[in-house]
């Protein structure tokens, strides 16, 4: 097997553009050259079965508890919050179909994406700077192996398929703290509560919810493992390298939401053309 080096990159001032622009620019080629190599990799399977079973544990059951813990009070503090504005206009047993429509379509997928992108994200971050800082990447290459589809392929797939799972989780958990507060502390009827949430909450919902989390998970691993593998000397490089896995990894989640949320409604309008319209 031949070894794979990164490509050559230009320097921001070989560029016919200068300043943040290039630099915002030539980053973005460099972290889709590496998005490539690592995908390509795991359509090959050019790695080890045993590090995809070790990352998808860590990944996976590792963040199990924090998950669920969220999603629960992500439940609870709508249901507190929206208690107050939905009692006074008389409408308190619609709060099922809004609390649930928000958990399971937004909320639920965005906050599960950014509690994984501090706990996954940045420990991948920090565990290949480490590689790369002791020179293990390095010696990966001299032994002719590609160490992006190598390192990075394995945890591309297990943040790809553990990270939906670990979202529906967290929708599950929501659910149920929501309506132990709706139900159990504010007296809400279960039986209307429970029927408006079936009338406005479906399949097309949890299904937009969990294609949300599998691009967030994708996108969250290729830019935890590119900080990784381009990290600076020194601990001080390692830390810098966790950071910004998650500053990237956050930003990065919030505009795709964006766009994701668009091209769904758009999609939705498309399919269900004169339909009653669902609420929002």
């Amino acid at each position: 097997m031949s070894t794979a080096s990164p490509p050559t990159r230009p320097d921001a001032d070989e560029l016919p553009i200068s300043g943040p622009l290039a630099t915002a620019a030539l980053g973005l080629g460099d972290w889709a050259i590496f998005a490539r190599r690592a995908v390509a990799g795991a359509i090959a399977k050019a790695f080890s079965m045993r590090e995809l079973l070790r990352v998808s544990a860590e990944v996976g059951a590792g963040s199990l508890g924090v998950v669920a813990v969220t999603g629960m009070f992500i439940g609870m503090v709508l249901a507190v919050q929206a208690y107050s504005q939905f009692h006074n206009v008389g409408l308190e047993t619609s709060m099922g179909a809004f609390i649930h429509m928000s958990v399971v379509r937004e909320l639920g997928p965005v906050l599960a994406a950014v509690m994984l992108a501090g706990r996954v994200g940045s420990a991948m971050a920090a565990e290949l700077a480490t590689m790369r800082v002791t020179e293990q990447i390095d010696a990966l290459a001299c032994l002719g192996v590609d160490p992006v589809k190598y390192l990075g392929a394995p945890r591309f797939l297990a943040c790809l398929f553990m990270i939906p799972m670990l979202t529906l989780f967290a929708d599950l958990t929501g659910l149920v703290g929501s309506s132990l507060i709706c139900l159990h502390v504010f007296g809400i009827d279960s039986h209307h509560f429970w029927q408006h949430s079936r009338g406005f909450v479906g399949l097309w919902d949890v299904g937009v919810g969990a294609a949300k989390a599998f691009v967030f998970g994708g996108v969250l691993s290729l830019i935890a493992c590119h900080r990784g593998f381009n990290s600076k000397p020194g601990a001080a490089g390692v830390g810098r390298a966790a950071t910004e896995a998650f500053v990237m990894s956050f930003v990065a989640i919030i505009v795709i939401d964006f766009v994701l949320a668009l091209f769904f409604n758009t999609l939705h309008d498309v399919i269900w053309a004169g339909s009653q319209p669902k609420m929002a």
